[in-house]
């Protein structure tokens, strides 16, 4: 019989629920003990969601990232945490800065955050230093598997591996992280032993990495682990995801352990000799459905090549989603405004264990046990294939047609960088911010009652110049030098676009968490992409009539575009790209027309969609660079191209940024406290940049003298004659009460570095 079983489900429930739920508690609203109510329902409705698989996952709900919670179970919470506070408290502390709305935390910083491998998740990385001790804390896993025992006899908790925490996490003194292996391997002998003694018999534990190009050390150190953790009493299920084992394939396989996970989705090729190599008497788990995207499985399909594996394996196979379904909406049943045809080619978690069970209902007792769910599945998979709504000749047309013309400025940027300093006389350490201002409940509340036909156009559109005229009389005020709208009219910087674009759709409640209560709703390309009008000109132009100072055009860039949407699975995503990038580059033309001086074209997921081995980067930075340069250098040189990283190490791309040939780049910074920095002590960056000086993910106000601090800092690095004062990220999470005296501090703080620079 084959088994069945889920990597993770998504936390944050079908409603946002946890979101709310966290921010009351943040605000000072409600209390701990609502909040761990909430906590309590959401995990209960979870695992009944998953009852029909024969193991649910234990330990995959989080209150804000699963990486940090393997740092409270390790006892490894930064020392600056406030020793006073509740656990959990002190949890959130090193999360966001503080934890609920008081100032007894208002200056503790938050831990650096980044991107989890290659998706637009979010965690906290881990920190370490020579003298890091661990404790095990597993009062809160422990319970969470009582209280799911209650209800599912079969339980499998969820750990981060040992080795991947070590390799995700950061040294704070530049200390060797592996000479810490041994007594964080040690923690996690305690805890299975512990797991073992509450009647759990498997346990799964993730170690991502195995599909990174590692080296000698961290494969001896995975071997280091494992051996010692098959000493404890539990079956151990070893977990890899999002790409191919590759060289490390042979090392997974060998590993003491009971069972081995392997992304069917992304490692296909491999299975056949993981089956060969694996040793008899270990299980197989296969990642048979894709949990990073929401088409429809194939069913058919994977039958075919299933069966065969089946017969030869027996008991011995597991299936599976690819990884946990923390990367997908919740429930396709949800979606009452979707296109009927388009919403049956799609599955969000609760449709993708359903094909889960369907699969496995077909391996255990025949296709004939499944029939009518499998020619439904069917009709689906050809609705898709042939439906002439996927496929646009012109755009197809237009993407060949492409040449290394579009891709070129008209002189290189030290000609333009003379004629730009003419054309906008800015002073020294100009300020800026990177585009959006707070999201209000009013804002809010408008556009809600604009989509439900509540709010009439006219007076929709009247609001929305209100809300662009207040920010921009707020810049004046505080004395920005170049000016954004503020971004009223956008709900999402990719889904705002995406509305506007020919080829996309868009779910009503397809939610998907990026990092604590914030979650974003990705848009979904269906098919061919172009852009049938202008998207934001009007509202540029309006900003710009209300100052005679330069308001940046603020557009998202075709790599973010695609990479924070549900992509299309049926053409290479190069071609997707290139289509949004000519779609951009006419929007960017129009802008420059209408006679936008700066505009803006963020990219802040540039970095993410890089495959997870460095053998594979350059063809993927060749495209994405590729799009970005079609979208942006089609414009004159007086035209100041901007563009916006955010939470990336950036620093083994630096050359592949500079290629990008932006006449000013924003990037984040100040969780770092401006270590991204270093690469250009090396690599001498040719262009302008700004180092984001203000946490805008943390409520925390910085002070001017942390930011002069800071800009001390990068004006080691780069010239200061090259470097702008911002934030790291748009404002649009923050409220004006943060918002105006962080941005007042980083004005006064740039006046502060002019007058410290002689002859300025």
């Amino acid at each position: 019989m084959v088994t069945t079983h889920n990597l993770g489900f998504p936390r944050i429930g079908k409603n946002r629920e946890l979101k709310f739920a966290l921010e009351s508690y943040w605000q000072g609203k409600s209390s701990q003990h609502v909040l761990q109510k909430v906590g309590r329902a959401l995990r209960q409705s979870h695992w009944q969601i998953q009852h029909q698989c024969d193991f649910i996952p234990v330990g995959d709900f989080s209150f804000y990232d699963h990486v940090l919670d393997t740092s409270a179970l390790l006892g490894n919470l930064p020392t600056r945490a406030d020793n006073k506070a509740s656990d959990l408290d002190r949890y959130f502390q090193v999360a966001r800065g503080q934890s609920q709305s008081d100032s007894t935390c208002q200056h503790i910083s938050a831990g650096e955050m980044t991107k989890w491998f290659d998706t637009n998740y979010h965690y906290i990385v881990p920190e370490f230093t020579a003298e890091t001790q661990f404790h095990l804390y597993a009062d809160n896993l422990i319970a969470q598997v009582k209280e799911a025992q209650k209800n599912h006899p079969q339980v499998k908790p969820v750990l981060l591996g040992p080795v991947s925490y070590l390799w995700l996490g950061k040294s704070k003194d530049n200390s060797d992280k592996l000479e810490l292996l041994d007594s964080v391997v040690a923690i996690y002998e305690q805890l299975l032993i512990s797991l073992a003694e509450e009647g759990v018999e498997w346990v799964q534990i993730d170690e991502p990495i195995l599909v990174t190009e590692l080296d000698k050390k961290w494969q001896h150190a995975l071997k280091q682990a494992y051996f010692s953790l098959n000493k404890t009493p539990i079956n151990v299920l070893l977990t890899s995801y999002f790409g191919e084992l590759k060289e490390n394939l042979h090392l997974a396989c060998e590993l003491p352990v009971a069972g081995l996970h392997i992304d069917a989705i992304n490692a296909f090729d491999e299975i056949t000799n993981i089956v060969d190599w694996l040793a008899p008497h270990k299980i197989l788990s296969l990642g048979v459905i894709n949990g990073r995207n929401i088409w429809k499985t194939d069913l058919t399909a994977t039958l075919d090549w299933l069966e065969p594996l089946a017969s030869r394996l027996k008991d011995r196979l597991w299936l599976a989603p690819s990884c946990s379904l923390l990367h997908v909406p919740v429930d396709l049943d949800n979606e009452i405004e979707l296109d009927d045809e388009i919403q049956s080619w799609l599955a969000f978690a609760v449709q993708k264990l359903d094909e889960l069970v369907t699969l496995s209902t077909a391996l255990n007792d025949g296709r004939q046990a499944v029939a009518e769910e499998l020619i439904l599945n069917e009709m689906a998979i050809q609705s898709r294939q042939h439906s002439p709504r996927v496929h646009n000749p012109r755009v197809k047309i237009r993407v060949s047609a492409i040449t290394h013309s579009l891709t070129a400025r008209q002189s290189p940027y030290l000609q333009r960088a003379v004629i730009q300093k003419q054309r906008f006389k800015l002073p020294l350490f100009p300020t800026t911010t990177i585009g959006s201002f707070p999201q209000t409940a009013e804002i809010r509340l408008a556009r809600q009652q604009f989509r439900q036909g509540k709010l009439d156009e006219n007076s929709y559109q009247q609001f929305i110049k209100n809300e662009i005229k207040f920010s921009i009389e707020q810049q004046e005020a505080i004395g920005l030098d170049v000016l954004v709208h503020g971004e009223a009219e956008r709900n999402d910087m990719v889904e705002y676009f995406g509305q506007k674009l020919d080829g996309y759709t868009f779910s009503q409640f397809g939610w998907v968490q990026s990092y604590g209560s914030r979650c974003v709703k990705p848009p979904i390309i269906y098919g061919d992409i172009s852009r049938p009008n202008p998207m934001t000109v009007d509202w540029a132009c309006y900003a710009q009539s209300l100052s005679d100072k330069p308001v940046k055009g603020m557009l998202t860039g075709p790599v973010t575009i695609l990479n924070w949407s549900f992509v299309r699975d049926d053409q290479p995503r190069s071609q997707t790209c290139q289509q949004i990038a000519l779609a951009i580059r006419d929007e960017v033309l129009d802008l420059e027309k209408a006679g936008i001086r700066i505009i803006q074209i963020d990219e802040a997921a540039l970095r993410e969609g890089l495959p997870l081995r460095k053998s594979q980067w350059q063809s993927y930075l060749d495209w994405a660079v590729n799009s970005y340069k079609i979208s942006a250098n089609g414009v004159r040189d007086e035209t100041q191209i901007h563009t916006h990283m955010c939470y990336s190490e950036f620093n083994d791309i630096i050359e592949a940024i500079a290629e990008m040939d932006a006449d000013v780049i924003t990037i984040e910074t100040s969780r770092s406290d401006m270590e991204l920095l270093d690469v250009f002590n090396e690599f001498n960056y040719p262009n302008e940049i700004g180092p984001g000086v203000y946490d805008i993910h943390s409520p925390n106000i910085p002070t001017v003298e942390q930011i002069v601090v800071l800009m001390k800092k990068a004006a080691q690095r780069i010239p200061a004659e090259r470097l702008w004062v911002n934030p790291d990220c748009g404002l649009k999470t923050r409220g004006w009460k943060e918002v105006k005296p962080a941005l007042t501090a980083m004005v006064t703080a740039s006046r502060i570095l002019r007058n410290s620079i002689p002859n300025t």
